[in-house]
């Protein structure tokens, strides 16, 4: 499919389910292949993985990619739990109660990425394999001593406005143009993508969904859970992680650890990689997307072989 089609809130079929209270919506493609989860990150929704879907199910997954609770097409749920380990239970049973999968693959950066570390420690034996890239990590003292584990302090602003001011930050942004400007600067000037990855038409198709006020106010929910300013709805799963584990890294990206790699590899301790993805930022699913598509199928090539 050419971008010009991906670029389509309609590329593929959506369904919709209810989970744990609300509706979810999610595309799902490739059924009966090997279940495959991704796990959108922010500011993004399921569109972010636009490149990668039709590929994959190809290649022989059966794509599972659902706009989490509070983004794109799915509700805002009522309990107003936006926390790792409400994504990780929505997630769960979507794909285990709804569709009926007992054990799948996993891949996510950014949010996703620490949804996904919660997902396969809170539920043993649910995840069998994982890919992940740019996402935040456990703080390990003695194994990440000497790494740089901070990010830029220049990057830190909006995390803290969304973090512990995020109504005076949606009143800033009064109009649909302005909510949207805002998310485009993380696609543009902020640098958190490598220069030119982002057509304009790519970035007004993915910062279309955060025109919706309430949309938007519900993704810094995650921001607020992090900084203690939401209640959680319980504490994360969050440490070493012996799930194997496939670790990429965009090093363009001017907002995570400048040292993600390094200390990705001291998490996970059965790794593979990890592997630094030149001319590459924050949004690898879509800056390489041939890139992830082939390491997926690579790394999950006995599994698929299988079905």
């Amino acid at each position: 499919m050419t971008d010009a089609e991906l670029l389509r809130a309609d590329a593929f079929p959506i369904e919709s389910a209810t989970v744990r209270g609300f509706t979810m919506r999610f595309v799902h493609v490739g059924i009966g292949g090997f279940p495959l989860l991704l796990i959108h990150g922010w500011p993004e929704t399921k569109r972010i993985w636009h490149r990668n879907i039709a590929p994959l199910a190809a290649a022989g997954f059966e794509v599972i990619a659902p706009d989490l609770r509070g983004f794109g097409d799915s509700d805002v749920p009522a309990d107003g739990f936006f926390d790792l380990a409400a994504h990780a239970r929505d997630l769960r049973a979507l794909v285990t109660d709804v569709l009926g999968h007992r054990r799948l693959v996993v891949a996510g950066g950014d949010l996703g990425g620490g949804i996904l570390q919660d997902l396969g420690m809170r539920f043993p034996g649910f995840v069998a394999r994982q890919v992940i890239f740019n996402a935040p990590l456990p703080y390990l003292r003695e194994e990440h001593r000497g790494l740089r584990t901070r990010p830029p302090l220049e990057a830190a602003d909006y995390y803290m406005r969304q973090g512990t001011g995020a109504d005076s930050l949606l009143a800033e942004l009064a109009t649909e143009g302005e909510r949207r400007e805002y998310i485009a600067s993380f696609y543009g000037h902020r640098f958190w993508a490598s220069p030119g990855a982002f057509t304009s038409a790519a970035v007004d198709f993915f910062t279309e969904p955060f025109a919706d006020r309430a949309k938007l106010r519900a993704g810094w929910g995650n921001y607020e859970s992090a900084l203690g300013t939401r209640p959680l709805s319980e504490p994360p799963y969050w440490g070493k992680n012996q799930i194997p584990t496939l670790i990429l890294f965009g090093p363009d990206d001017h907002v995570i650890y400048p040292d993600f790699d390094h200390m990705a590899a001291r998490v996970f301790t059965e790794h593979i990689g990890p592997f630094v993805i030149r001319d590459c930022g924050h949004f690898l699913q879509w800056e390489k997307a041939e890139v992830l598509n082939q390491s997926l199928r690579y790394f999950c090539a006995d599994l698929l072989s299988a079905r």
